[in-house]
C-alpha cells in the first residue's frame, strides 16, 4: 500500500501544534462500529450495488453535516455475553480484530444495534439461519426507540423476542482510528453487509438530516464535485467498494481484508501542518 498526505484544516492548527510540542495528551479512542449496508440496484437492473448513506445532522458534535454510514460508539451493555449468537464466535471475531473476545463481542453487537437504531434494519432471526422479515410495525418501532434511548439493551431486545444475532451476515472490512490530536477519538470497526430480504432501511434516526441509497461511483463523483462532504474513512471505503460488482462479491472479499488500525500521523512542513495517512486513500 502507498500513503497519502493532506493539508490539515486551519481549525486544527492549535491542537496540532500543542500535540507536536508534547503538551497535549491524546484522548483515549473509544470503541465504535459502523455498517456499510449494500443492496442490488433499486430498479432491478444488474450492476454495482447501492450503498446506504446518511447525512449527519449539523448539530452533531462529530462529523456534523457530513455523509457517513450508520454507526456509533459501543455501549457498555454491548459486551453482554448472554446474547443469543449465530456465526463466528466472539473469540474468532477477537482474533480477526486483534482484540479481546469481550471487545469483539461489543463491536459486533454495537454494529447490529446501531444499524437497527438508525435504519430499522435488524440482523437477527428466530433461528440461526433466518432473519426477521420486517421491523416496520408500531411494536418494532417502540422497541427501536427504547433501544435508542437505552431503556433496552440489544441482549434484552433479542431475549424478549426470542431472536438470534446473525453475526455471520457481517463482514469485517477495516478499522480506523481518529488522529491523536483530535478532541473526540474513536477506534471504529467497519463492517459490510447485505440488506436482508423483506427489510427496508428507513430514515428513523434523529441524528440524520437526510438519507440516500446511491452507488459508490455516484457518491465518489458527488464528493469530487464538492456537493457532499465525507471524512477520509467514508470516501476511502466507497472507493474500495467501487471495484466490486455486487454485495456478495464484497462480502466474499471481507475475510481477506487487513484490519490493521489505520491512523493518520501529522507533520509540520514549511507550508503548514499535514496529515500523513499510512495507506493510499485514492482507491
Amino acid at each position: 500500500m502507498g500513503s497519502a498526505d493532506f493539508p490539515a484544516l486551519p481549525e486544527w492548527s492549535d491542537r496540532i501544534a500543542e500535540f507536536l510540542a508534547g503538551r497535549l495528551t491524546p484522548e483515549p479512542a473509544r470503541l465504535a462500529a459502523t455498517v456499510v449496508l449494500l443492496r442490488p440496484p433499486a430498479d432491478g437492473a444488474s450492476g454495482a450495488p447501492e450503498i446506504y448513506l446518511l447525512k449527519r445532522a449539523t448539530t452533531m458534535s462529530f462529523a456534523g453535516g457530513r455523509y457517513a454510514f450508520p454507526g456509533g460508539r459501543v455501549d457498555p451493555r454491548d459486551s453482554d455475553a448472554s446474547v443469543a449468537w449465530a456465526g463466528p464466535s466472539a473469540e474468532e471475531w477477537g482474533a480477526r480484530f486483534g482484540c479481546s473476545a469481550a471487545d469483539a463481542r461489543a463491536l459486533v453487537c454495537a454494529a447490529v444495534r446501531e444499524l437497527f437504531e438508525e435504519t430499522g434494519v435488524l440482523f437477527a432471526g428466530p433461528s440461526p439461519t433466518s432473519v426477521v422479515e420486517s421491523t416496520a410495525d408500531d411494536e418494532w418501532e417502540a422497541d427501536r426507540r427504547a433501544l435508542e434511548t437505552r431503556e433496552l439493551s440489544l441482549s434484552e431486545l433479542l431475549t424478549r423476542r426470542s431472536l438470534v444475532l446473525r453475526t455471520d451476515l457481517l463482514g469485517a472490512w477495516s478499522r480506523w482510528v481518529t488522529p491523536e490530536f483530535e478532541p473526540r477519538r474513536y477506534d471504529t470497526a467497519f463492517f459490510v453487509a447485505s440488506l436482508p430480504p423483506g427489510q427496508h432501511a428507513r430514515d428513523v434516526s434523529g441524528e440524520a438530516d437526510t438519507t440516500v441509497w446511491t452507488s459508490a461511483a455516484q457518491a465518489i463523483a458527488d464528493h469530487a464535485a464538492g456537493t457532499v462532504s465525507m471524512l477520509p474513512p467514508t470516501i476511502t471505503t466507497l472507493r474500495q467498494l467501487a471495484a466490486f460488482p455486487s454485495a456478495a462479491a464484497a462480502l466474499a472479499a471481507a475475510p481477506d481484508r487487513s484490519l490493521m488500525p489505520i491512523i493518520a500521523g501529522v507533520e509540520q512542513r514549511p507550508d503548514g501542518f499535514w496529515l500523513v495517512w499510512p495507506i493510499d486513500l485514492t482507491g
